[in-house]
């Protein structure tokens, strides 16, 4: 499974270890090494350096080696901080960068010209957004923060060197569009063949299991303030419909769900019930 691949610097922490298979320990295993100015330090009003991304320390990311880390803090563009309720990037905007998640979560939607909405994913610690627009020129949905959140910044010309000088960081990019589009292929079966409670259910663990992967999951809580509109949105339910199925699922002591948080007690019966794989959820790397 890839979880388990090395990072050509050790485990899937980046802690030590044995390297990961084909890497020699020389840099130039992975392409040209960067620049000598990529290891210098940043200035004391830059960002912190690649070494304390908070990312480095969840379960459920792989961090980069080190040789990784000198190309990302040579190629990144700084920081960006979104507070909640703004947007990150706008549908129909020009899309000349992207972003990697550090902290927070964000949601990402598409409006209808009617002003319906879909909302298509939410966004967590280590995810890459605006890789769409990388290819297609401008936005086809909005990104917008549920919590206050900062990230990481790439312009979009500078990352494409960045993918072409860095194989794996290529490799990483393919690997990462292939869990989102297996992620949406579940969504597209929940919404298209479950009944209103597994939709539900089935949503509330997902945000679930990736909160753990994420250190965002305390005594079985996740504390994120999505919704019934949202909920209504992504699971194409009534608004009514959302209240009533949460009002039941509260009842019958399987989920807990409030504009503030999400609690599961048994998150085993709740994984039996919906037939939820968790070898979906394998480890992330992160650029």
């Amino acid at each position: 499974m890839y979880r388990n691949r090395g990072n050509g610097n050790g485990n899937a922490n980046g802690q030590g270890g044995a390297p990961g298979p084909g890497f020699t320990g020389d840099p130039a295993a992975m392409g040209d090494a960067p620049p000598a100015s990529a290891s210098a330090p940043l200035p004391a009003h830059g960002p912190p350096p690649c070494r304390e991304c908070p990312l480095r320390s969840l379960p459920g990311l792989i961090a980069p080696g080190s040789t990784q880390r000198e190309w990302i803090e040579h190629y990144r563009a700084g920081e960006r901080q979104v507070a909640k309720g703004d947007d990150l990037l706008r549908q129909g905007a020009p899309g000349d960068r992207l972003f990697t998640v550090l902290e927070g979560v964000l949601i990402r939607a598409r409006l209808l010209e009617d002003g319906r909405r879909q909302v298509v994913n939410v966004m967590f610690p280590g995810d890459l957004i605006g890789l769409q627009a990388a290819f297609d020129g401008e936005m086809s949905h909005s990104v917008t923060a549920l919590t206050d959140s900062r990230l990481c910044l790439f312009p979009r010309d500078r990352f494409m060197d960045l993918v072409t000088a860095q194989p794996r960081f290529a490799y990483d990019v393919i690997w990462l569009s292939a869990r989102e589009e297996d992620a949406l292929e579940q969504h597209l079966v929940a919404v298209g063949q479950r009944p209103a409670r597994e939709r539900v259910a089935y949503l509330a663990l997902w945000l679930m299991e990736r909160g753990m992967q994420t250190g965002l999951v305390r005594a079985h809580e996740l504390h994120v303030p999505i919704t019934q509109s949202q909920v209504a949105d992504m699971l194409g339910l009534s608004l009514v419909h959302t209240n009533r199925t949460f009002q039941t699922l509260r009842k019958a002591g399987l989920i807990d769900w409030n504009v503030h948080r999400i609690h599961i007690p048994d998150l085993d019966r709740v994984r039996d019930w919906i037939g939820f794989d968790r070898a979906g959820l394998p480890a992330r790397p992160y650029i």
